[in-house]
């Protein structure tokens, strides 16, 4: 099972081919700018990326050029109606991996979104991250802060792991639902906010400075200075 990214403008058409990509099993996250395809890219664990090259806001090419910019490697299916051989060498140069035009068959582009899985180099994981005086050993499921252990409970735990794993960046209440406890909906509850609550005051104690800061709107973030 795959975890996809699909990026697709027409409405149709996304649906289609999200629902087909899900009937063999994957995951799907489907979208229709580049905004949010860029934001999910930048942010997500994917296998394969299959991106529009007209998307509305930020184009394809935009999105593409901007991943490669910030060292996102996962593989990209460029989709577009433009299928001249120099639109074909534009998108590839942009850092594209495969490029297919529209109209295409989707058991063509269910192969090659296969195909750009199997290519793809194994990913390195972590399993020793360190920001803001804070570490965590997810092999030995410890965590110190400025060396004195921290005992978490699991979700508190996850909850860490994200936030130091994006170390400098805002993490939003809706990636965490989704990361933390897998949910594509918002339960309409204080889950998030009662887990960070309570992961504060553990890595708090004995500390003047919170090492978690709330950025009002955003999310949350880990105090690296």
């Amino acid at each position: 099972m795959l975890r996809i990214l699909l990026a697709e403008d027409d409405n149709q058409t996304c649906q289609f081919v999200a629902r087909g990509l899900r009937e063999e099993g994957h995951t799907v996250l489907a979208v229709t700018n580049g905004e949010d395809a860029l934001h999910l890219a930048l942010g997500e664990m994917l296998d394969v990326i299959v991106l529009d090259r007209m998307l509305p806001g930020l184009d394809g090419l935009q999105v593409l050029q901007r991943l490669r910019a910030g060292a996102v490697a996962t593989p990209v299916l460029l989709l577009t109606a433009l299928g001249r051989i120099e639109d074909r060498v534009q998108g590839l140069n942009a850092g594209a991996d495969d490029y297919l035009v529209k109209p295409f068959a989707f058991s063509e582009l269910a192969a090659r979104v296969q195909a750009l899985a199997r290519r793809r180099a194994p990913v390195t994981v972590a399993t020793h991250l360190q920001a803001g005086g804070i570490e965590m050993d997810l092999l030995r499921r410890e965590v110190r802060r400025e060396g004195r252990p921290v005992v978490l409970q699991p979700r508190e735990f996850r909850l860490l792991e994200e936030l130091l794993r994006n170390a400098g960046a805002v993490v939003t209440r809706t990636m965490l639902l989704e990361r933390v406890w897998d949910f594509h909906f918002d339960p309409q509850t204080k889950i998030v906010e009662t887990h960070m609550s309570r992961l504060r005051a553990k890595l708090n104690d004995g500390f003047a400075e919170d090492a978690i800061e709330t950025v009002r709107g955003a999310g949350y973030r880990i105090r690296t200075t």
